[in-house]
């Protein structure tokens, strides 16, 4: 289709760049120095240029490629706002222009997946898409039986495309670590490659879904959507309506949007006690604020499973970062592999850095902001090969979790919010809390 450009020679031609471009870079590196330029602003400057490179190309592409662009926050996070902000313009611009797919090939992908009678399962269907995304597209419709529902059908050859994608920037784990030297990039893309080839699995979705629904199923906070059928790149669930999260975030007055920001606080947080689940893709398209006051969750396409012991961990590196001192979290980040055997990181930089990160879960309420997002985002958009935050590993069992956290809290932030997140991680999140004897959980 139009959007996916899948030739292989012009794919592949794009991705080619970034290694060529880098290696260009690095030669001119070494001839400045030769000229007396200092180092550290040869290595600045050598990454500044990687990643205008680097994220230029991944934005002018669909696929794999553009899925990675938008997964890797870690890499954003750390970018100064005049390097980030076009790149991110350019993604936003790509997901907006998407050009829908013809209702011909709309029918041939039913017509596959659900007979030349396929027809015969719906009162009506509308040809016109009601949203679109990187892999699929979702129309509305009238199930056999009366009930609203949503299709989602997958383009025609976007898992092969997501799959090409990221075989090429496997390759290119060398031009990532310029822009973080701590972090162990192979393994990363590794688990994001996974996660990807489940995202295109609508069986796994379909499987997710359900699951979460039974979890909150009767839940007066929550709403999920039943799950009506689901055959190969076709999925149909209940459709749902609401106010979007993202109108909120526009035009909801205070209560409304304090509200709305608990529960998407506390969905996110109980997710993987209630149904052993993460949701990993929290962006306000995928929430509704229903009538009823609950909150509805939808796309379930990419999701993280976390076992029990996982999540005490996680829940002890958490309570460890709000009240320990700068030594046992140092140790607590080792042991969990965010500082790789090897790397040396400044304690007093590490706690600087931490510190507003774990504001949040200290005080009893807390108010997210704009304003105390961009004061967190000075701490990290710095390229100084100095920057603790540069010498830092996300392991792959955190990928999807530091994912989910940076985007969830960059929507509270867009909700201008005050909540009790620390009351919600004390009740969802286990070895956050303290024992009975009142110590650190340490089990």
């Amino acid at each position: 289709m139009s959007d996916l450009p899948r030739r292989a020679v012009t794919r592949s031609a794009k991705l080619a760049s970034l290694p060529i471009g880098f290696a260009g870079r690095t030669a001119l590196g070494v001839g400045k120095r030769t000229f007396g330029k200092p180092a550290e602003a040869v290595a600045m400057e050598i990454q500044t240029r990687t990643a205008e490179q680097l994220f230029k190309v991944l934005g002018e592409l669909k696929g794999g490629a553009m899925k990675l662009g938008q997964m890797l926050s870690i890499f954003e996070a750390a970018l100064p706002p005049e390097i980030a902000g076009p790149y991110r313009a350019t993604l936003t611009k790509l997901q907006e222009a998407a050009p829908p797919l013809p209702a011909s090939t709309v029918h041939k992908v039913l017509e596959e997946f659900l007979g030349e009678d396929w027809r015969d399962y719906f009162e009506s269907f509308d040809d016109r898409p009601a949203a679109a995304a990187s892999i699929g597209q979702v129309h509305r419709a009238v199930w056999h039986d009366g009930r609203a529902v949503a299709v989602k059908v997958q383009y025609p050859g976007a898992g092969k495309a997501l799959i090409s994608d990221f075989n090429q920037l496997a390759r290119l784990g060398r031009l990532f670590g310029v822009l973080m030297p701590g972090l162990d990039v192979k393994s990363m893309l590794a688990e994001l490659k996974e996660r990807v080839v489940e995202e295109l699995d609508y069986t796994i979705e379909a499987e997710s879904q359900t699951r979460f629904r039974e979890a909150y199923l009767d839940d007066p906070d929550f709403y999920i959507p039943e799950v009506i059928a689901q055959s190969g790149n076709i999925l149909i669930t209940e459709w749902m309506d609401g106010t979007l999260l993202s109108k909120i975030i526009s035009d909801g007055d205070q209560d409304t949007r304090d509200h709305a920001a608990l529960l998407y606080c506390r969905f996110l947080l109980s997710g993987p006690k209630r149904s052993g689940m993460l949701h990993g893709d929290p962006h306000p398209g995928n929430f509704r604020l229903l009538e009823d006051g609950r909150l509805g969750v939808l796309d379930f396409g990419a999701v993280d499973r976390i076992p029990g012991g996982f999540q005490k961990r996680l829940g002890l590196l958490l309570r460890i970062g709000t009240m320990a001192g700068i030594d046992e979290i140092e140790e607590a980040l080792r042991r969990e592999d965010f500082i790789r055997e090897g790397v040396e990181v400044d304690a007093e930089s590490l706690q600087a850095f931490l510190a507003p990160v774990t504001e949040p879960f200290v005080t009893d309420t807390f108010k997210f902001s704009r304003e105390w997002l961009r004061d967190m985002a000075v701490q990290v958009t710095d390229l100084r090969p100095s920057n603790v935050v540069r010498q830092l590993n996300l392991p792959p069992d955190y990928v999807i979790i530091h994912r989910v956290l940076s985007a969830g809290t960059g929507v509270l932030c867009q909700l201008e919010c005050e909540i009790p997140a620390r009351a919600e991680s004390l009740k969802w999140v286990p070895g956050f809390a303290d024992d009975e004897d009142g110590e650190l959980v340490t089990g």
